[in-house]
């Protein structure tokens, strides 16, 4: 797999039926590792390692309904109340940010009201903060660390 613009991080693989695996610590299982799954593998431990969120708070690749059509998120992380504090959407390396993929992670955002969101493809990171009474996004340099 390509090196991405994170730091380096440890990853356990496993390989079975000519295919290989990377291990999820979120999902606590062994995922076929995909060029969109190495992207969320390092999302998700950037997330504990960088930002110092806890593990317990994140949750990846869920299914919501929005306008009954099923959709998937790749990473959330909620807040202590439950309420969800970030959503991240990744895409494999290979994939443009463009303005369609904001307005993807927009209309889910829509249902699941997150304070902040993040659009990644591994190399080029975009974060913004939301205005929910405005339904518009603040561009930030960097996510907030964790605070207690």
């Amino acid at each position: 797999m390509q090196k991405l613009n994170f730091p380096d991080y440890s990853f356990r693989f496993k390989n079975s039926e000519n295919k290989v695996s990377i291990f999820d610590d979120i999902r606590k299982k062994f995922i076929i590792l995909t060029p969109e799954e190495w992207v969320r593998q390092h999302t998700i431990q950037y997330l504990l390692h960088e930002k110092n969120y806890p593990k317990s708070y994140i949750n990846a690749e869920k299914t919501i309904t929005l306008n009954g059509t099923k959709k998937r998120y790749d990473i959330v992380v909620f807040k202590p109340n439950g309420e969800l504090f970030l959503l991240i959407e990744c895409k494999a390396p290979e994939v443009a940010i463009t303005q369609q993929t904001f307005d993807q992670i927009a209309r889910y955002n829509l249902k699941l009201n997150a304070d902040y969101l993040m659009v990644t493809n591994g190399l080029n990171h975009y974060f913004c903060e939301m205005n929910l009474e405005e339904e518009k996004y603040i561009f930030l340099k960097e996510l907030p660390e964790y605070q207690q």
